[in-house]
């Protein structure tokens, strides 16, 4: 009977056969243990890995921009995802031939405390594709209804924290970070209550939903929950599935295999933050629950982009007293949430002194990342500890004198001439080319003048005796140093001009960020600093994790 439904609207409908057709393998519900209860009720799951559960049917879904690279990863047409039916299937009303949705369950460390079971709250699987290359992609619905790890929230989400996931997915996948991506927006047609602010004054928003591609969503929780439950029998399990599904080259589990993946966790988490230090992205709730086992940025939430250089920053309402979270943090709570995993595997190694040699790997990585990562960003060769340790560590202080844009800093700093007659230069004319990166200009000080004149001289002086010409160098700097990022504020302007039925700006921005390197002279004004206006106003200096 179902086979014949499908079969009426593939022949109706040619755009429904190009979705109907795509391969779901679903590996990990056939593979690991199921909810035995079905029903969509709230409750602690034991002994499983998953529940299964349908997505809530929402009332007028429209679509509001979908990526096309991620469409053709699926091999789907822009045909089929303009259909009506795409629009249906991906909003949550119906599903398509091959997906069995479910939602999955963990535990986690939220802000440094065992936080329990917490699982898929609003996160509703679709199932595994495998596309015509032959990778696996999990397809995943956020704000799509509750499923039984929603505990006393609705499992839905607001189109604010919907655009802002959309968006960044997209542009961090672009300037070169290991992310999950998005598939599409949607508008479900009905609104959502949420308090923004936590102040008591709750007020209906837009409601939508957003597919989310990844090749697993598994995260360090995943392990963390059986671990702690006593449960090593799944936990093993997980594990050996995990390494055979999304580690192959591993080959078959085994005590030496699993220290094997836990010191390529620790290596692919390490280039991870280490992209994050690089562009000036603040995930802002790095819990582990939020830690994804492939190294790519997963749960994008209350994020933000460094715009003034500050390390202590954090976009984060929920942090802001004490900044766990903030920019200068992430290496290190990177590190603390990989010794949440290496707790949680322990029984299956037995080995505590292996696995902190793991942990060193982390160390290790990160550390010849971040120096590989700034020499690039400097525009130099190599990086030399024996000069450029000092010069790293001045021009990270020199940031911080005054207000600083990162992003215009670092792109403004190709502009210097390095020639020799610049050595001899006045402070000012050194510091003309980033005169734009300051949000204060008058803020600088003859001392600062100073100081900044000297960091520039002793740069000159560092990219003469690497022998770069200054035409290579800027090639090498714009290569990495973006000139567009997602800024905070122009999210949220797209998010302004959505509420009100206009989504251009959403597609616009989808479009300028495809290309974050390149100049593009008819977007200049979407590289400028943050606009005054936009220093203290929610969604652009800080967010909650109401969403």
């Amino acid at each position: 009977m179902m086979q014949t439904f499908f079969h009426s609207l593939c022949v109706a409908k040619p755009e429904i056969s190009r979705l109907v057709a795509l391969t779901f393998d679903n590996r990990f519900v056939r593979e690991l243990p199921a909810d035995p209860e079905t029903a969509n009720h709230r409750r602690h799951v034991i002994g499983a890995c998953y529940s299964r559960v349908l997505p809530t049917k929402v009332a007028r879904p429209q679509m509001v921009a979908y990526s096309r690279e991620v469409a053709r990863q699926l091999d789907l047409t822009p045909e089929v995802c303009e259909s009506d039916y795409f629009v249906q299937v991906f909003a949550g009303n119906r599903l398509s031939a091959g997906m069995d949705s479910y939602a999955t369950c963990y535990g986690g460390h939220q802000f440094g405390h065992w936080a329990g079971q917490l699982g898929d709250g609003r996160a509703i699987n679709l199932g595994e594709v495998i596309n015509r290359q032959g990778e696996r992609l999990t397809l995943q619905l956020k704000g799509a209804g509750r499923t039984p790890y929603s505990r006393t929230a609705d499992g839905l989400a607001v189109l604010r924290s919907s655009v802002r996931e959309f968006l960044c997915s997209d542009a961090m996948h672009h300037l070169g970070v290991p992310t999950t991506r998005a598939l599409s927006l949607i508008l479900s047609g009905e609104q959502v209550i949420r308090d923004m602010f936590y102040d008591g004054h709750p007020k209906g928003e837009p409601g939508a939903v957003v597919c989310r591609v990844a090749p697993s969503f598994t995260r360090f929780g995943s392990f963390e929950l059986f671990a702690t439950r006593g449960d090593i029998e799944l936990l093993r399990k997980l594990v050996d599935y995990t390494i055979r599904t999304d580690f192959p080259h591993l080959g078959e589990p085994s005590p030496e295999v699993y220290l094997t993946w836990f010191t390529e966790v620790c290596r692919r988490t390490a280039e991870m933050i280490v992209h994050w230090q690089r562009v000036g992205f603040v995930h802002g709730v790095m819990n582990t629950d939020n830690m994804s086992i492939l190294g790519l940025t997963i749960d994008y939430g209350p994020y933000g982009w460094l715009e003034n250089y500050d390390p202590h920053w954090t976009p984060n309402t929920t942090d802001a007293t004490h900044h766990r979270y903030c920019f200068g943090h992430q290496p290190e709570i990177a590190f603390w949430n990989l010794e949440q995993l290496a707790n949680a595997i322990c029984p299956l190694i037995e080995r505590v002194e292996l696995l902190q040699q793991a942990l060193n790997v982390y160390e290790e990585n990160f550390i010849r990342s971040w120096q590989t990562m700034m020499a690039g960003k400097l525009g130099l060769h190599t990086f030399d500890p024996a000069t450029d340790d000092e010069l790293t560590t001045e021009l990270l202080a020199v940031l911080q004198l005054v207000e600083t844009d990162m992003t215009i800093f670092y792109r403004q700093l190709a502009l210097i001439d390095t020639g020799r007659e610049s050595l001899h230069a006045s402070d000012e004319t050194l510091m003309r080319p980033l005169r734009e990166a300051y949000y204060v200009p008058e803020q600088l000080t003859g001392e600062h003048a100073a100081r900044i004149g000297n960091w520039l001289r002793s740069y000159i002086k560092r990219t003469q005796n690497d022998g770069t010409p200054d035409d290579l160098r800027r090639k090498r700097m714009n290569a990495i140093n973006p000139k567009y990022v997602l800024r905070n504020y122009l999210a949220q302007l797209a998010i302004d001009e959505a509420e009100l039925g206009d989504f251009s700006m959403i597609n616009e921005l989808l479009e300028l960020l495809r290309h974050p390197y390149d100049e593009q002279p008819d977007k200049e004004e979407l590289a400028a600093k943050r606009p005054d206006w936009a220093r203290q106003r929610a969604g652009c200096s800080m967010l909650s994790c109401s969403s």
